[in-house]
């Protein structure tokens, strides 16, 4: 049952409804989906399929990566397709408290930034000192298209950036596997949703859809400092997820927060514990248009207690030529559309530009 629970230090804890995948009871994984997609948003996924022994070899593999000297990491740079390396304040999710207290003013980072590069040649560390942000780095795996490929002329679809075999033996192997689980994973739930919306089962599964999905695997690692939301340092800023559903899975550390209400002052942040062996759902701003707000994208945010955490995040959105437009059962006369169509490819666009450095700005100057 959804609900709160005590958590550390007094915090709320928020009790997710969960969803077994194997069960024989469709009707109860749809009430009990449907009742958390009211409430909060987020619910477990058990049973889903995808073997714990598989999940721990798959971290072991991301921290492989993470524990690469920088230099390294910084060859697989994010390319404009958002594959590969994202470094520490490489994003900011949540610009109004995430820049309390910098001594310069939002608009003069990256001018500042610049003058320090060129001035001085200094490396990619240094932009903590003039920028702030998310205190975690990642790595994007997105669906495999190879160049030449028409398909790959798509804002999200082309060729992966990959470590090269010899540094990371088996790496690329592994995370194309969890890419697929996963989105067998995702499939299954969105099926569940669609019950819960009063569509067809198969409604998410269309071509336009999940058929041909904009599917991204996003490994995360969070270093071991300690955040204070009073200074504007976060493991990862409030915000909401962009598309369809995310399904994350965790290392067993703690640090997801959820905020239910977003217009509530002040905001109440309840921790969302981790549940060995399962995913923790949350759904996306695309459900929550799709739906016309009767499903819901809630903030969530991570605060990092002193220890070294790991996630995955496999976010889910339908194919780049989708239209989101409100679900004819979520629609009346007395409760018309809340939001303009928008292409698929058009929305995600303009959301990881917003949170994302410009690329430029890594590009050390020639001397």
């Amino acid at each position: 049952m959804q609900g709160q629970g005590q958590g550390q230090g007094g915090s709320k804890t928020s009790v997710l409804n969960c969803i077994d995948l194997s069960t024989p009871d469709l009707h109860q994984s749809v009430s009990l989906l449907k009742q958390a997609c009211l409430d909060s948003g987020f619910f477990y996924v058990v049973n889903h399929g995808i073997s714990q022994e598989f999940m721990d070899e798959v971290f072991a593999q991301s921290k492989r990566m993470f524990q690469q000297p920088l230099s390294e990491k910084m060859k697989l740079l994010r390319n404009e397709k958002h594959r590969g390396y994202t470094p520490i304040l490489d994003e900011l999710l949540d610009p109004e408290n995430q820049l309390k207290g910098l001594f310069f003013p939002a608009k003069f980072q990256y001018f500042i930034l610049f003058y320090f590069f060129l001035q001085l040649g200094l490396s990619i560390i240094f932009v903590c000192i003039v920028k702030s942000g998310d205190y975690k780095e990642g790595y994007y795996i997105g669906v495999e298209v190879a160049e030449g490929d028409p398909e790959a002329e798509k804002p999200f679809y082309g060729p992966n950036v990959w470590p090269e075999p010899e540094l990371l033996p088996g790496w690329r192997e592994t995370m194309e596997n969890y890419h697929r689980e996963a989105l067998e994973v995702a499939r299954a739930v969105a099926r569940i949703i669609a019950l819960a919306l009063d569509l067809k089962v198969d409604f998410f599964d269309q071509p336009e859809m999940l058929g041909e999905p904009i599917a991204i695997l996003r490994l995360l690692r969070y270093e071991g400092g300690i955040s204070d939301p009073s200074k504007g340092i976060f493991g990862a800023g409030a915000h909401s997820d962009y598309g369809l559903i995310t399904l994350l899975a965790t290392d067993g550390i703690p640090g997801l927060q959820i905020c239910k209400d977003r217009d509530a002052k002040p905001q109440i942040w309840e921790d969302v514990p981790p549940l060995k062996g399962a995913f923790i759902v949350n759904l996306g701003d695309m459900l929550e248009r799709w739906s016309n707000c009767v499903f819901k994208s809630t903030l969530h945010r991570v605060l990092v207690n002193g220890q070294e955490r790991y996630s995955m995040a496999y976010f889910v959105e339908p194919s780049h030529d989708c239209l989101v437009e409100c679900l004819p059962t979520c629609k009346s006369e007395n409760n018309p559309p809340k939001f303009q169509p928008i292409l698929c490819q058009t929305y995600l666009s303009q959301r990881y530009n917003d949170t994302h450095t410009d690329r430029s700005v890594y590009k050390k100057p020639q001397t």
